[in-house]
């Protein structure tokens, strides 16, 4: 009898805790799904970047084995920045990040100067 209630009390314990997991600035930027692809909401774009750049570009833009992005919106303005994503340049295939998300980060990067 009593590991069946330790079994319950550490059951729901740890449900409550799974469930008070989410963070209060997480709220509003809830992910969308768009034609079938998820979109995140405002501000993730440096998460989006992390996910699907950082490997190549470094975890601070600083460029591993791709080219530093620190200052890329002094070269490339937003519509630049996204031709390179969404057509790719170089080393770097095209389509990496996609839609509106490639948007998102296309001007985020652009306001790197």
């Amino acid at each position: 009898m009593k590991k069946k209630l330790f079994t319950i009390l550490m059951g729901t314990t740890l449900a409550f805790s799974l469930a008070a997991c989410g963070s209060d600035s997480d709220k509003g930027k809830e992910d969308t799904v768009t034609n079938g692809e998820t979109v995140a909401g405002a501000g993730d774009e440096q998460k989006i970047y992390d996910q699907k750049c950082s490997m190549c570009h470094g975890d601070n833009l600083e460029g591993k084995s791709a080219p530093s992005l620190k200052t890329v919106g002094a070269t490339y303005d937003k519509d630049g920045i996204l031709d390179i994503i969404n057509n790719g340049k170089g080393r770097m295939p095209k389509g990496t990040v996609k839609g509106e998300e490639a948007e998102k980060v296309a001007e985020w990067l652009a306001n790197k100067k």
